[in-house]
């Protein structure tokens, strides 16, 4: 392939990009950005790569969740405190009952663009563009509101700066202690209508905590049991931002998207010979690529080499996006080939995306048994043959939002409008993410 340059990516045919009516404002705004300072810094996105790396030998799990779109006018601590605990809890249970180390990565702190399946939406007779999300436009339906605004770019930017400030001092103030985590545990099992199924796995963590305590093994001596590391992601999708916030690492001498630790193409942008390859090809973090059941053999290998072409384990994470109706169908022929092929992958399931559905009362819904069906399908495909489940890969919130149906509360497709939140895709809220990190930990401790 031609050699790599920060802008290279311009040469490119490229999809699901707005059209703006300012190119001199959006240029302002590009040279703008690039004078602030990183969001992240190098060194821990090293971090991320070498536990990643861990996790594509067999040797980790790969948590990896958040909103399907971060709003402007959801920003505010509660909020983001909220998805920080309940990621912390599933990993402590993924931890603890799967008897696995567990990488931590948030979508959050730059999740604010969303591809769409169409440039335009209609709504009663008017025809609007599409809302791409708020670093973009914004969700109202006016003309207004629609319009592609430069200015999004910069409020995307402090809000992701503010949000990794918040999330770096939970994780590192007291918040994750492992103490407090379980007692957050303790009291979903409680209430939950499964309780009689989870609790002696909380029960058990809470009398190894006490051990250690007496043997002087605590918060105090030992920070691990105090604080955690938690990574940042999100869909790199519009190019512009993210070469703004390309920078050369002063200790390697080599680019880094310090937009976040670690970021993902769509399977909508995949394309070999497109720019959103050409951008990532050349970018030193972490990344990942969404596969969908319409991936042949051959096209993923040709887009591993083109991202990967040193074959570093950690350096790429394949996020299959299948359908429980389509997994079984299509993921174990690309296992085979990739193993066969000898690449150094990690293998995450997302299970959200291809399992949405209209439900009877007119939301956009998913069903907690598609989603657990698709995961159960993903463990069974790689013990099958013989590749490693590396991880998860969930659109949620630590809200108690209604707009995933099923779990053990049972929601109904009547009580999605109870609290129906979501400005893009359903989630899982607190309790069914909770219960569904339960159910895969039995899928690690079986592997």
């Amino acid at each position: 392939m031609s050699q790599w340059q920060v802008d290279s990516w311009r040469s490119k045919p490229i999809l699901q990009q707005p059209q703006y009516d300012d190119p001199a404002r959006l240029a302002d705004v590009e040279a703008t950005l690039k004078s602030y300072p990183p969001l992240v810094f190098a060194e821990e996105t090293r971090e991320l790569f070498r536990q990643l790396g861990d996790v594509a030998e067999g040797n980790g799990f790969l948590l990896q969740g958040g909103d399907c779109a971060e709003s402007f006018s959801e920003f505010n601590a509660p909020k983001i405190r909220d998805t920080f605990k309940v990621l912390l809890q599933m990993a402590i249970v993924l931890t603890f009952a799967g008897r696995c180390p567990v990488t931590k990565v948030a979508r959050m702190a730059g999740q604010y663009a969303k591809p769409r399946s169409s440039d335009l939406e209609t709504i009663n007779g008017v025809t609007l563009p599409s809302y791409r999300g708020d670093i973009i436009n914004s969700f109202e339906f006016t003309e207004a509101a629609r319009r592609p605004d430069p200015n999004r770019l910069l409020d995307a930017y402090h809000r992701s700066a503010a949000t990794l400030n918040l999330l770096r001092a939970f994780a590192q103030g007291g918040l994750a202690d492992l103490h407090q985590v379980n007692r957050w545990n303790m009291a979903f099992v409680e209430n939950n209508p499964l309780k009689d199924r989870y609790q002696d796995m909380a029960r058990r963590l809470q009398d190894t905590l006490s051990f250690m305590d007496v043997i002087g093994i605590n918060a105090k001596n030992t920070p691990t049991l105090h604080e955690t590391s938690l990574f940042t992601s999100h869909e790199a999708l519009l190019l512009n931002y993210e070469q703004a916030l390309t920078r050369i690492d002063t200790l390697t001498g080599k680019p880094y998207n310090c937009s976040a630790h670690m970021v993902w193409i769509g399977e909508r942008t995949r394309q070999l010979d497109h720019a959103h390859v050409e951008f990532f090809r050349g970018i030193h973090n972490p990344i990942g690529v969404k596969v969908g059941p319409s991936m042949q053999d051959d096209d993923l290998i040709r887009l591993i080499d083109a991202l990967n072409p040193n074959n570093e384990a950690g350096r790429l994470t394949l996020i299959t996006r299948m359908g429980a109706d389509n997994l079984e169908d299509n993921l174990p022929r690309l296992l085979r080939r990739v193993k066969a092929e000898g690449r150094k992958v990690v293998w995450s399931s997302d299970p959200m995306h291809g399992n949405t559905k209209k439900a009877s009362s007119g939301y956009k819904t998913r069903n907690f048994d598609d989603i657990l069906r698709e995961i159960q399908q993903f463990f069974a495909a790689h013990r099958a043959e013989g590749t490693h489940p590396g991880g998860i890969h969930l659109e949620m919130t630590g809200q108690h939002v209604t707009e995933c149906t099923g779990g053990a509360y049972q929601i109904s497709d009547d009580d999605l409008a109870e609290a129906y939140r979501t400005q893009c895709d359903p989630r899982l809220n607190a309790d069914q993410v909770l219960e569904m990190a339960f159910l895969v930990a039995d899928h690690l401790r079986a592997d």
